[in-house]
């Protein structure tokens, strides 16, 4: 299918957009590889114990960004003058509040062990550290500034050596037999690599942070506009990690073996990210010259992302105890069916991707969030109910239909309702058929 041109297209603008593609691509499969080595060493209990960490200190995360990056791109380009403080301000915020989650993570961790019926061996070290790794992204305030120049490629340039210092790290950590803590250390040195690497190229341009200061007005100010994204982030987190945080209370082994199928599972949610994004320039340019052209333009896409994700489904769907088997070499096999499960999320994943850029070309934020809120509320729900009896398939299933409740909330909204039909249209290829005919 060919995707709809994007008006100023030129081929300066294409290559850099391929280089900056193949980057991404670089990354997610250097990191899918780490991963996956990282999986079969560590086996099921320890892997699960490193997902378990990882999840809620994921969820925390979203609280600490304080939802701040797109208000601080804003804030700049409206008042450059105040740079110095709009930046300053940011970043001792987000410096007190992760501080402050470190012992809240921790405090979440102790309690959730002890209550649980099966607790296994305390990760207290380790949940305090892979929250102390997530303190360091308070220096992401720097990426805003960037982004407010259009000068990402140099976060870019920092992230892949970033990426790449520590891919190293972790497979020398592998190679030499050392033992989980060591890979916690190694997130805590990637999280302090990217935050110096950050305020290098900073006062590389010209400028140091050390000018930066915090205004009392601004930082009441930036968290009054912020505020509602800090609940939709942690809306989207809980929709994303609670399920693995929920396994605990069945013990590390049976995350470790669901994670290692949600991690292949999720490992290509990027590419309708690419994609949607490539195309967004084009859909708001037909929504204010051709409505029918908009409407078009978004059935090409849905069309588009189910025929990429619908026959990747069909074939893990039926190989999945294969592909289990053969990547993390025998230690996972209880996975198979959970990855059989779990993959079909991405058809609604990706519809769901594509149909958020709508809502944001619309501006139904609120739907946005509700959408959001839906999903998060049933997975917890199910998980409630299902984990306890099926595990980690259970935990699949519930994922599956919240993805699928989340999508097609639309479907529920009066002034949604038609783009839910289109996209259900599209997931039962009836568009496609169509246009088939029609030929």
């Amino acid at each position: 299918m060919k995707l709809p041109a994007i008006k100023g297209f030129n081929e300066e603008a294409f290559n850099k957009y391929l280089k900056n593609t193949g980057w991404v691509i670089f990354g997610k499969g250097l990191s899918l590889i780490v991963n996956v080595l990282i999986t079969r060493y560590l086996g099921p209990v320890s892997f699960g114990d490193l997902s378990f960490g990882l999840s809620l200190v994921a969820i925390l995360a979203a609280v600490g960004a304080l939802g701040l990056d797109t208000f601080i791109i804003r804030e700049i380009i409206q008042e450059p003058a105040k740079r110095d403080e709009i930046l300053g301000t940011s970043l001792w915020l987000r410096i007190i509040t992760n501080a402050l989650l470190i012992p809240v993570a921790v405090g979440i961790y102790l309690i959730s062990h002890h209550l649980s019926s099966k607790p296994g061996e305390p990760l207290t070290l380790l949940v305090g550290l892979l929250a102390f790794a997530s303190f360091f992204k308070s220096f992401n305030v720097i990426d805003a500034y960037f982004q407010s120049q259009v000068q990402s490629k140099y976060v870019v340039q920092v992230q892949n050596i970033c990426l790449i210092t520590i891919s190293i790290i972790k497979v020398a950590i592998i190679v030499l037999s050392l033992p989980l803590i060591y890979i916690i250390f190694a997130y805590v040195l990637d999280g302090l690599i990217l935050a110096i690497g950050l305020v290098m190229v900073y006062q590389k341009r010209g400028f140091s942070i050390f000018d930066w200061s915090f205004d009392k007005q601004r930082a009441k100010s930036l968290l009054r506009k912020s505020s509602p994204l800090i609940l939709s982030a942690v809306m989207v987190s809980i929709y994303m990690k609670i399920d693995v945080v929920m396994l605990k209370s069945i013990g590390s082994k049976a995350i470790g073996i669901y994670s290692s199928a949600q991690n292949l599972s999720e490992a290509w949610y990027f590419i309708p990210i690419a994609i949607v994004t490539s195309v967004f320039p084009a859909l708001l340019n037909a929504r204010k010259t051709d409505l029918d052209r908009y409407q078009k333009r978004l059935k090409n896409l849905y069309d588009l992302l189910v025929f990429i994700s619908l026959p990747v489904a069909l074939f893990i769907s039926f190989f999945a105890d294969d592909i289990i088997h053969i990547i993390y070499q025998g230690k996972y096999d209880g996975a198979g069916p959970m990855l059989s499960i779990h993959i079909w999320s991405g058809i609604f994943v990706f519809l769901g991707t594509a149909s958020s850029q709508y809502l944001v070309a619309e501006g139904f934020t609120k739907i946005s969030f509700y959408r959001t809120a839906a999903g998060a509320i049933i997975n917890i729900l199910l998980n409630l109910w299902l984990i306890p009896r099926y595990g980690g398939v259970g935990a699949s299933v519930a994922t599956l239909i919240a993805c699928v409740i989340s999508t097609f909330y639309l479907l529920f909204i009066p002034k949604t309702r038609e783009q839910g039909i289109m996209m259900l249209k599209s997931l039962f290829l009836v568009t496609a058929f169509q246009k088939i005919f029609k030929r």
